[in-house]
């Protein structure tokens, strides 16, 4: 990666290390906390429906959100900068490069999940019969009922806008700026940053306990979760890292949670699933340095304005 005008390999950090890693646990442990805040702090009765428990949740993620995003502006000195479009770039918000921020990691992400794509495409060529006509109408049909079943779910709010834009922001958008100028190595960040971003989710074993799963199997579902958590954002803190553009991990996660854990075999599709799974994974992991280039996502790595310049305002 080029290197910014006027930052030299030895320069002093812009902050302190320790500060970086405190302020980063700070705002992991604030994201949590701010969701019980209601509750337990402000003593709100409990909420009375799903929908209205989500709802509250949300508002609580936007405030720890900004919290964070403010705490990283004050600790960084973004607010020296003036413009407010080069404020935002800090955090990875930019507009230049959008297309290619959202379609190659997309693709590249699909990659994975070959095996997924095969497996559903299996199932729905089992299932198609009769007149293609009328299946098509009652395609069609289908096509619009569901669409407006899931602008109605809360729960694809929830996974698909919500958590997506409020974590990426905070474990990433915030905490890589952060790490970069308390002076860690950026192969460093993209094993160190999910740590906070899995830790954000023990949570969820006391919220199983509280419905009455037994400790041995909330503690199986959250082990597992920690774990694709923390592949996960290894993955994204790549490529924030890489490209330098919030939209980038967004992108990234909204499709990882719709598509799943990726299908690694099926036996309906007799072995095409793996392969597929084989092939496309291969195929990631050849193309995952050459489809984040930075040279791809930034017009100027030397001058620009975005955090690849990270202490250039100090």
């Amino acid at each position: 990666m080029a290197m910014p005008v006027g930052l030299h390999p030895a320069s002093p950090p812009a902050i302190p290390g320790s500060t970086a890693v405190a302020a980063c646990a700070a705002m992991a442990f604030s994201y949590v906390a701010v969701l019980y805040a209601p509750t337990v702090i402000l003593r709100f009765p409990p909420p009375t429906s799903l929908r209205a428990f989500l709802h509250r949740r949300f508002a609580c993620a936007a405030v720890a959100s900004t919290a964070s995003a403010l705490a990283t502006a004050t600790l960084l000195g973004v607010w020296s900068l003036g413009d407010f479009a080069d404020m935002l770039a800090v955090f990875g918000i930019r507009k230049d490069h959008f297309l290619q921020a959202v379609v190659i990691p997309l693709l590249l992400t699909s990659l994975v999940y070959a095996g997924s794509f095969v497996n559903r495409l299996w199932l729905l060529a089992s299932s198609w019969g009769g007149d293609a006509d009328e299946a098509g109408i009652g395609c069609a049909q289908k096509l619009v009922l569901r669409i407006q079943a899931t602008l109605d779910d809360v729960m694809v709010w929830r996974n698909y806008v919500v958590a997506p834009f409020t974590e990426e922001l905070v474990f990433r958008a915030c905490m890589v700026p952060l790490l970069l100028c308390g002076g860690f190595k950026m192969s460093m960040i993209i094993f160190l940053s999910p740590v906070f971003f899995s830790l954000a989710h023990l949570n969820h074993l006391f919220e199983l306990q509280q419905q009455g799963c037994n400790f041995m199997r909330s503690l199986l579902i959250v082990g597992v979760q920690l774990g694709y958590t923390v592949i996960f954002g290894w993955y994204a803190a790549f490529l924030f890292i890489r490209t330098g553009n919030l939209v980038s991990p967004i992108v990234a996660h909204v499709f990882c949670n719709m598509m799943g854990l990726p299908v690694f075999s099926s036996p309906r599709t007799k072995g095409v699933a793996s392969v597929a799974f084989l092939g496309g994974s291969m195929c990631f992991f050849w193309l995952l340095f050459p489809a984040t280039r930075p040279e791809l996502y930034n017009t100027r790595l030397d001058r620009c304005r975005c955090w690849h310049g990270f202490c250039n305002w100090k």
